[in-house]
């Protein structure tokens, strides 16, 4: 199945922190993908600052490193035409040093769209929003791309937003979430409506609860400075896990209108029941792993890793609970954790039992129908149903999987989630990138858990790398009468 492309209008994307970790894995692969399957315009610029003191053509060679590395099958003609929109700039932005050489360039096409992108630690995204204004960058045409965390708590993401408000208007500002960027993410949203089939059971009724797991196999590797000031809950759950849970969620929206979505999103959010000090300790667990194996090998614990004392949760499981009527007794089990049995992350809607069955024992049991939908490793969607059994011999159940592969199912590529989000960036679509709003709410409810886990005595539980986490993750389902679902 061909895939259509759309060309997007003439821009310079300027990348802070270019020479950086997620320009190497993720940023210049998706622009070359972009530019290989002929979605970006003739004179597309892509602009590459740091302050390390690159050419051009040594960035060029840093770049081709970063693909051949990273990309599948470089071409040598499409390598070439994607090199050679590639401009670097020195940038040093705590000198202040380069930003006259930014803007000559900049200057010589004030007309096309401009969007800055910025890859660098949040402690710099305030300092370059003032640098942009200052320097006289921000354009009608102009865009601005902030990578998560935003803020530590409700009060920094807010003195944050205010630094970037006071230079870019709110319809320039992209806070990107990569989760939001992928493909099976977007078809939630077309299973849910798109098709007849699943809008009127998806509500308590029909629905018994939702799990969404982000298991990661890895440990923190070089991000332990970082992660050790963050933890799994403003890492993961904050951001990812909250959006993923307010498209499961969410009513129908108007329109598929960014702010329509978007609006129906923040009801979400604000319909979350509060957890406190006061139920923090039947609602949450935090774990922290300790030494075990993974991937066939013996690896150390996290203590060993950061080689100091600390209470940050490397795992948190949450029963989460949506005070409307659509969802009124329906609990949303969430999970996210460092060193887990396996790297996966999906959504399980599980689907009430049958009122009755008119089968006689010797069928065997019925279990109740659950959909999943895989994010990754590989994204599709699965349906658990009940059939018979083939054959001769009377009337034998079992539940099989009606699964859909998207890779076996379209035959195509699957797009980087990255590489949708730039281009959206350029169009100037911000459907799947978070309003400010959105960010307060999520902070709104995530701050109490913080200050009742500051304010508890109790350690993170700890848990062998390789494990699913802390036992006490599998007892706050199961008092429920409930069991998470590893498929394995």
């Amino acid at each position: 199945m061909p895939v259509r492309v759309i060309e997007v209008d003439e821009f310079d994307l300027v990348v802070f922190g270019a020479s950086g970790d997620l320009a190497h894995r993720k940023l210049l692969p998706a622009l070359y993908h972009r530019c290989a399957d002929g979605q970006l315009p003739e004179h597309a610029r892509i602009i590459c600052t740091s302050r390390r003191a690159y050419s051009t053509e040594e960035y060029r060679d840093w770049a081709r490193e970063a693909l051949q590395e990273h990309v599948a099958d470089v071409e040598g003609d499409k390598l070439s035409r994607f090199l050679k929109r590639l401009v670097y700039v020195t940038i040093d932005i705590g000198t202040g040093d380069g930003w006259d050489g930014l803007k000559a360039l900049l200057d010589e096409r004030p007309e096309v769209i401009r969007a800055f992108y910025l890859s660098v630690g949040p402690d710099l995204f305030g300092t370059i929003c003032e640098g942009i204004g200052k320097a006289g960058l921000v354009t009608d045409k102009t865009r601005v791309v902030i990578e998560k965390p935003i803020g530590k708590d409700g009060e920094s993401a807010k003195a944050l937003n205010e630094t970037i408000g006071a230079v870019f208007q709110e319809h320039q500002i992209f806070r990107i979430d990569h989760y939001l960027g992928k493909e099976t993410v977007q078809n939630l949203m077309a299973l849910r409506f798109a098709n007849a089939l699943f809008e009127p059971l998806w509500n308590a009724a029909h629905i018994d609860h939702v799990q969404i797991t982000v298991a990661e196999a890895l440990g923190v590797g070089g991000r332990v400075g970082y992660y050790d000031t963050a933890g799994a809950l403003r890492d993961m759950v904050q951001n990812h896990i909250l959006q993923l849970l307010c498209l499961v969620a969410m009513e129908p929206p108007e329109s598929m209108n960014a702010d329509s979505v978007r609006d129906e999103k923040l009801k979400v959010l604000k319909a979350l029941a509060p957890i406190t000090e006061d139920n923090a300790d039947r609602l949450t667990v935090r774990g922290q792993y300790r030494a075990g194996a993974s991937a066939g090998g013996a690896v150390p614990g996290y203590l060993e890793e950061l080689g100091a004392e600390s209470q940050t949760e490397t795992f948190v499981a949450l029963k989460a609970q949506i005070a409307n009527w659509r969802w009124a007794g329906v609990p949303f089990y969430l999970r996210t954790g460092k060193r887990l049995a396996q790297r996966v992350s999906e959504i399980v809607v599980q689907f009430r039992p049958i009122p009755h069955s008119i089968f006689d024992a010797e069928a065997g049991n019925i279990s109740a129908n659950r959909l999943i939908i895989r994010l990754q490793p590989d994204e599709g969607v699965q349906m658990k149903v009940m059939i018979k059994d083939p054959g001769p011999g009377g009337m034998r159940l079992r539940q099989v999987p009606l699964d859909m592969s998207f890779a076996d199912a379209f035959k195509v590529r699957n797009p980087d989630a990255y590489e949708r989000l730039i281009m959206d960036v350029i169009r100037g679509n911000q459907t799947l990138f978070m309003r400010r709003d959105e960010v307060d709410a999520a902070w709104a409810w995530v701050d109490p858990i913080l200050e009742a886990w500051s304010g508890s005595k109790e350690d993170p539980k700890s848990y062998t790398a390789g494990t699913w986490g802390p036992s006490a993750s599998i007892a706050l389902v199961e008092r429920d009468g409930r069991t998470w679902a590893e498929e394995g």
